[in-house]
Formats: structure tokens, C-alpha cells, sequence
């Protein structure tokens, strides 16, 4: 119903656009389902741990999941998750991946790799939502991401300090860490 629903009030090229094409509904479902629950929920299932048996179950899991997406996004994103289209399956993982390095990273302990160094694929996927597809890149902002969760978790960060980095935000389209350069080179050789 979401999906059509309200196709009345939207500007007319907006009204073709179908996150949840049939052809793909059972690969996004699935694709949604351990996303969810690894990763979008991975992340809290880690930060708000309250033993270290707990953090050390959730995060394996999240990583192994980022691991899965990243093997997915090298093979098969072009530019999108599912091919030349964007899914449901984009919109659901951007919420946490544009939130991994500068929040989950250093707040929630998530901290085996980031995305810009660790991750390629899923880095390049990244830069190229925010940076290339408006409704993503204008709808996020930074400086909140950071303040909502570094003051409004006192359990974790008791002193409401707000790291400043990763500096920039988000990298240009064309620009790697070094980490990451130096393992696109070894790639491809």
C-alpha cells in the first residue's frame, strides 16, 4: 500500500519510481531480513551490550553481515545493490552504513573496521547515494547524527563528548583512504 498509495500527492517523475520491483521482492525480502536484524539492529545489539559475552556475540554477526555485503557490492553493484536500480534494499542499508564511521565506529564499539578503510565496495556504494542521489545526500546531516547519539546515550558516554572526526564526513566520490587504496591496488594486480 506504501508504495502506490500516495502517488497522488507526489510530483509526477517521482511516481514511477518502485522501490520494491516484483521481479526482485523475494531477493530484497531476504536481503532486508538479515540486514535488519545483523546490521541495523547490529549495531545496538553491540553499543548497548551490557557484558562483554554480549558485545562479543552481537558483534560478530554484524561483521560477518558487513562482510556478506561487502562480497555483494563488489560483485553485483552497478551502481546499486540490485543492479541499476535503486531498492528498498539500498534505502534500508544506507540508514546505517552513512551512520558507521562517524557514530557507530567509536560510540557503539564497532570498531573492527570501518567503511572507508575497511570496505570498498560498500564505500563506493555509499559515496555514491550521498553524493549522487539527492534525496539521500540532503537528507543527511552530519552534525546531528553525532550529537543525538554522543548527548542522549549518558549509560555510554557519560560526559557527552562528541568526537569530531571522521574528517571529512563522507570522502569525495574519487577519493580513497590510503589503507583502502593500497588494497584496491593489491586487487587488482
Amino acid at each position: 500500500m506504501f508504495y502506490t498509495e500516495f502517488n497522488g500527492l507526489l510530483p509526477e517523475k517521482y511516481k514511477t519510481v518502485d522501490l520494491f520491483p516484483q521481479h526482485l521482492r523475494r531477493d530484497i525480502e531476504g536481503v532486508n531480513d538479515w540486514t535488519y536484524n545483523d546490521i541495523n539492529n547490529g549495531v545496538y545489539k553491540t553499543g548497548f551490550a551490557q557484558t562483554q559475552d554480549a558485545y562479543e556475540k552481537a558483534i560478530q554477526p554484524l561483521f560477518a553481515s558487513l562482510d556478506r555485503t561487502e562480497a555483494h557490492l563488489a560483485e553485483h553493484a552497478a551502481p546499486y545493490y540490485f543492479g541499476k536500480h535503486i531498492t528498498e534494499a539500498d534505502v534500508h542499508l544506507f540508514t546505517t552504513i552513512i551512520r558507521f564511521d562517524p557514530v557507530y565506529v567509536q560510540h557503539f564499539k564497532c570498531n573492527i573496521r570501518d567503511v572507508r578503510s575497511g570496505y570498498p565496495a560498500l564505500h563506493k556504494w555509499l559515496r555514491h547515494l550521498y553524493w549522487d542521489v539527492p534525496a539521500f545526500g540532503a537528507t543527511t546531516e552530519f552534525e546531528h547524527i553525532r550529537k543525538h547519539y554522543t548527548k542522549s546515550h549518558k549509560q555510554i558516554n557519560p560526559a557527552s563528548i562528541t568526537p569530531i572526526g571522521p574528517v571529512p564526513d563522507i570522502l569525495p566520490k574519487d577519493q580513497e583512504v590510503p589503507a583502502a587504496t593500497a588494497t584496491l591496488r593489491s586487487t587488482n594486480e
